[in-house]
């Protein structure tokens, strides 16, 4: 029993280091206003290595300050550092109507899967379902990039005697069915070809043409 708790244990632990997550800042811009330095927006956790889409956590959330022109400002979002004062992620641009009253701003982490870093941020404001009792505060979506398809090297071009690309026949439903059966035991072909042979001899002596 002592063995299994500590097993449990163990088990426990490394499921925690293997779950690191990540802490960082996401700031806000107006677009219109470019000396105006960026301003706090969240701070949010995510898995540093997440294998599929997930959720995130918003720690803490400071709600903007919308610049002139109301609904129709448009604003930079991204991961800012500032004591280097520069952005440190690809930046978007959203709509201040996005934080308008009645909608839950999303925020969308594109995560650097081999690094756990933050490659770009969106930000979109979802409307709140009015039946919905929880969960109608800031979200955080984190989308790991995947790898893409890479090209086949070193692959042999065959070419025709005239030098063109040699494009494989298009083989029928039944030449695929064929293929795909596995090979008939010798024996079994050989039997199948006597009973031909013999069943047509004795067709060709009931009519006359075979025989002695």
């Amino acid at each position: 029993m002592r063995y299994s708790a500590l097993f449990s244990t163990l088990l426990a632990v490394a499921a925690v280091a293997s779950a690191e997550s990540v802490v960082a800042s996401i700031f806000i811009q107006p677009i219109t206003t470019p000396e105006t330095p960026p301003s706090l927006l969240a701070d949010v956790s995510y898995e540093a290595q997440p294998e599929t889409t997930a959720t995130g956590e918003v720690l803490s959330y400071e709600a903007p300050d919308l610049p002139e022109g109301g609904a129709a400002a448009l604003l930079r979002v991204g991961v800012y550092d500032a004591a280097a004062a520069r952005w440190v992620s690809s930046t978007s641009v959203a709509s201040a109507d996005n934080f308008g009253k009645g909608l839950s701003p999303h925020l969308v982490l594109s995560v650097d899967n081999s690094k756990g870093q933050i490659l770009g941020v969106l930000c979109k404001g979802v409307r709140i379902d009015a039946g919905q009792t929880r969960d109608f505060g800031p979200q955080v979506v984190v989308v790991p990039t995947a790898r893409g398809k890479q090209p086949d090297l070193n692959r042999p071009v065959v070419l025709s005697p005239e030098g063109k690309n040699v494009v494989p026949e298009e083989k029928t439903l039944l030449q695929k069915y064929v293929q795909s059966q596995p090979p008939l035991p010798l024996s079994i072909c050989y039997g199948y070809v006597f009973g031909v042979v013999r069943a047509t001899a004795d067709v060709l002596t009931m009519i006359g043409i075979g025989g002695c």
